[in-house]
């Protein structure tokens, strides 16, 4: 199956993409090009292949294990605030 310019030019239009005139006939030969990879892709035999989400197979995710730690030292850290109280910062208002 060949792509005429008239292909090229509503496959261009349907995609709201913009093909100058004199680049039509290497549009249509890329498209024709595509079309053929994916018959070519259509005709492997994947009859007994397990879909997979990437390339690479099985996967552990790369997770650290979920356990508590010792938490936060809230004294330490308002050591040097200037204004802390009651294990909260004050700060100006902003808001009138």
């Amino acid at each position: 199956m060949g792509f005429s310019t008239d292909d090229v030019m509503r496959v261009a239009r349907l995609a709201r993409l913009s093909v100058a005139d004199e680049d039509v006939e290497q549009v249509a030969a890329d498209l024709q090009k595509i079309v053929r990879f994916m018959d070519e892709l259509s005709a492997v035999d994947t009859e007994g292949v397990a879909p997979m989400a990437h390339p690479l197979g099985e996967l552990e995710a790369a997770l650290r294990a979920d356990v508590p730690d010792a938490g936060i030292d809230r004294d330490r850290l308002q050591r040097d605030a200037p204004d802390a109280v009651d294990g909260f910062y004050r700060v100006p208002r902003v808001v009138e």
